[in-house]
């Protein structure tokens, strides 16, 4: 009897289902599987071994249906498809004894194909970071404040609340993973497609950027409402609200079991969401790792562009250059050409000091010396007699000429010196001589703002939940930023060329040290 899921046979086959997947004619079994998926999706039921055949991609399609056949009666035996007597073609006696059958798949084989496409989906994978579930989170989380607040809690609205939050967290936090796993099999696999890799390079760097920004900025607002939720004592009744919605339609002898699990599961949902935005117990949060490892992958980029420009520079790729020498040799036509590639490739020319002129070069064409020959055997070589004279030997003519690369000096000179007065005039441009806020600083020009934006950067990476005021200082040493917070709620705006930045008000201090490093 065929082991099916009908039947308690099917029970000894464990995993049958999945075993033509590692047998050959896989790719076969994986198509002719496809085929019966198509065919459900279309509502049929029933596939004859022709229809099968007709259905496969013509390329990989076999010249005999009797292939087709003998797949079918394999995925059969191993549960994948049930196979029927095909008796709506019977016209006589004699064709009830043909072998003719209809298959359908079983639900093993459609569990079996339904995992192969999830682990399909899931490997091709690249995820994204989502900004939109920033915001999307905070406004969750200003709702459930509101439903907190209030004097009854609405089950249905703290259960639809807490689950679209639930929700969001978890697909931010999952494509985050798969975002990051892409995006560093990209920067480690950049040489297989260069150009793509260098044209998607400025989208990708501008892409990270857009979105650290946002975490950085919605980031602290998450956590200060997290705070919020706990410190005012709404999240545990929230919590217990939606877990009694949850267990709402289990049995009466089965509710306090159901609403107790049920409440385990969303305190630790929260657990979780909390400490994805809040640094608690000395461990770091997973946003602020998001965006350590997000602000690494910009350089990890940049210099997997360096070094491709760097390469299309004409500076030289070792192992590229080896792999080419040795499809060389192995095309050389005889060992006379390898021999003369191996001189030509790593410079074993006849020593200078030994005299080989065109009659020496003619005698050997003459009379070949094999490679082979032991030094000791062959012909003498006459040494130069200026050399067994004086020691030296100098080939006379004009040395050649000095290239003269100052003006190439001056240019660079000039660069170096306009870029620097720009990041000087960008400095003493965002330098405020004391405390003032941030919605005092102004216009700010592109470099300002960058250079601002790195600084701010710097302090929101030290800042941590409870904290009012902190410092950074600048990778070079140059700049030091003193944040303070501000409680009047006010929101900070500066323009810039490109648009109007945007955020809470602080207190803010920036000091070029430069300046004071110059003063007596």
């Amino acid at each position: 009897m065929t082991p099916t899921p009908e039947n308690p046979a099917s029970a000894s086959t464990g995993y049958a289902p999945f075993t033509h997947l590692t047998v050959p004619n896989a790719v076969l079994y994986r198509r002719t599987m496809r085929t019966f998926l198509a065919a459900k999706e279309r509502f049929a039921v029933h596939l004859r071994p022709e229809d099968v055949h007709a259905a496969l991609p013509a390329g990989e399609r076999p010249a005999e249906l009797e292939t087709v056949v003998k797949a079918l009666d394999s995925l059969v035996e191993w549960g994948n498809l049930r196979a029927d007597p095909d008796t709506a073609r019977v016209t006589a006696v004699e064709d009830f004894y043909r072998k003719r059958f209809v298959y359908q798949l079983t639900r093993a084989g459609e569990a079996a194909e339904e995992a192969l496409s999830a682990y399909d989906e899931a490997l091709g994978r690249r995820g994204a970071l989502q900004a939109v579930a920033l915001h999307d989170i905070v406004t969750q989380l200003r709702a459930l404040l509101v439903l907190g607040a209030g004097d009854e809690l609405d089950p249905a609205k703290t259960y639809l609340a807490l689950d679209v939050l639930t929700s969001r967290f978890a697909a931010l936090a999952e494509n985050a993973r798969a975002f990051m796993g892409s995006l560093q099999r990209t920067i480690d696999l950049h040489d297989v497609e260069e150009e793509m890799f260098l044209a998607y390079k400025d989208r990708l760097i501008q892409y990270l950027e857009r979105f650290i920004q946002d975490l950085i900025t919605l980031g602290g607002r998450i956590a200060q409402l997290i705070l919020e939720l706990e410190d005012a004592g709404f999240i545990v009744p929230l919590l217990r609200t939606a877990a009694a919605r949850e267990a709402a339609d289990a049995s009466p002898e089965d509710a306090a079991h159901a609403e107790r699990e049920a409440y385990t599961r969303w305190t630790g949902r929260w657990d979780g969401l909390a400490a994805w935005f809040i640094s608690r117990d000395g461990r770091e949060s997973q946003a602020r790792l998001l965006r350590g490892r997000a602000l690494g992958a910009i350089p990890q980029l940049l210099a997997v562009v360096r070094s491709l420009n760097e390469r299309r520079a004409g500076r030289s790729d070792r192992s590229a250059d080896f792999r080419t020498l040795a499809r060389w040799f192995a095309e050389a036509p005889d060992d006379d050409a390898r021999h003369c590639l191996w001189r030509t490739a790593f410079g074993l020319y006849p020593s200078r000091h030994l005299t080989v002129d065109a009659e020496t070069l003619a005698a050997r064409t003459a009379r070949p010396v094999p490679a082979a020959t032991p030094w000791a055997e062959s012909d003498p070589l006459r040494i130069s007699p200026q050399l067994r004279r004086t020691g030296s030997y100098e080939r006379r003519g004009k040395p050649r000429r000095v290239e003269d690369r100052s003006e190439a000096r001056r240019h660079l000179a000039e660069i170096a010196a306009k870029q620097g007065a720009e990041i000087a005039a960008a400095r003493a441009r965002l330098a405020t001589g004391g405390v003032t806020r941030l919605s005092a600083l102004g216009e700010l020009d592109p470099l300002a703002f960058g250079l601002f934006l790195q600084l701010l950067g710097d302090a929101l990476a030290t800042w941590r939940p409870g904290m009012t005021r902190t410092s950074a200082t600048s990778n070079d040493g140059s700049m030091e930023i003193r944040l303070s917070a501000l409680g009047d709620g006010a929101v900070a705006k500066i323009a810039t060329p490109g648009g109007t930045f945007r955020g809470p008000d602080h207190a803010v201090e920036i000091v070029d040290l430069t300046e004071e490093d110059s003063r007596p």
